[in-house]
């Protein structure tokens, strides 16, 4: 794959940044590579392990002469860090984030966009329970969506070179509108994650089943739900308070869902609930053979940095 961009900036430098940086590397993508984060550990952590060409001390550093600049901090921290790099931004550069909500970045981060800047939003649906520099890796994305969502007046050349980018690091490439995506997040990444922390809250409150039992006894479904709800904090709470209105109708939607199956239960309504469970595992069966997932246990999970 040719050099897409001389220079790539990542700003906040977690799984997604990390996992950019260790594919952007694998397929010679930029020419250089500039990294921030606001902890100092975390921008010694970069150095030692030799993530980023160069690690900077200030986020102004970092973004100064790039090319690109990829936010990769929470949502909540989008509109800020976007003031802080607009007077160094270049001009003709592309500002991008990797957020999985939309329309609330586009109204935090669009203000502080300098004219001549090229602002594309973007979100990489790919991603494990794990965090900080030291859990990305390369692969992350292979065969992995990632979406962008234009604002209006986008550069047709700018989009067309982000996907590129996307495309070299081994991601599917699709295009969507913020409202739709924040609405297609909130049924497949938003809820699901509200649920599974909520049931292992449950377990932990319900103090008839001792947290040595749930360790031990745990199965297949409760272990997935305490994978999922070991994700982290501070990002989660940012989608659910700017994801509002999105992830309560869709929970609305699944209590009515609820309350359906805990009517067929109490009423011993076997064949409402065969035919439920025959509907949703074909789902299930639908985002295998779309290569998504497979049948394997820890898919993804067991990876080691390069």
């Amino acid at each position: 794959m040719s050099q897409v961009y001389d220079r790539v900036a990542l700003i906040g430098l977690g799984l997604i940044a990390s996992s950019m940086f260790w594919a952007i590397k694998r397929a010679g993508l930029a020419g250089e590579v500039t990294g921030y984060a606001r902890s100092e550990a975390t921008r010694d952590t970069a150095r030692r392990i030799g993530l980023c060409d160069r690690v900077c001390d200030t986020v102004q550093e970092a973004v100064e002469g790039a090319d690109l600049v990829v936010l990769c901090v929470p949502v909540g921290a989008m509109g800020t860090v976007a003031q802080e790099i607009a007077p160094v931004l270049k001009p003709g550069a592309t500002v991008t984030d990797v957020g999985s909500v939309k329309r609330h970045v586009i109204e935090a981060v669009s203000p502080h966009i300098p004219e001549g800047v090229h602002f594309i939003p973007a979100h990489p649906l790919a991603g494990t329970e794990h965090s900080g520099p030291e859990s990305g890796f390369a692969e992350l994305f292979d065969n992995r969506w990632s979406l962008l969502v234009p604002v209006e007046g986008s550069d047709l050349d700018a989009i067309a070179r982000l996907r590129a980018l996307w495309e070299g690091m081994g991601a599917n490439v699709d295009e969507m509108d913020a409202d739709h995506h924040d609405l297609v997040l909130a049924v497949t990444s938003h809820a699901p994650h509200l649920i599974a922390y909520t049931m292992v809250g449950v377990a932990d409150d319900l103090r008839r089943v001792t947290d040595s039992e749930v360790i031990k006894y745990s199965a297949a479904g409760f272990r997935d739900f305490t994978r999922i709800a070991a994700s982290d904090p501070t990002m989660w709470r940012d989608v659910f308070l700017t994801n509002k209105d999105a992830t309560l109708e869709i929970l609305g939607r699944f209590t009515e869902e609820l309350f359906a199956l805990q009517r067929a239960i109490r009423t011993g309504d076997g064949e409402h609930l065969f035919d439920y469970f025959t509907r949703t595992r074909a789902i299930r069966r639908g985002i295998i053979n779309a290569g998504q997932d497979t049948d394997a246990p820890d898919f993804g999970r067991g990876k080691a940095n390069p």
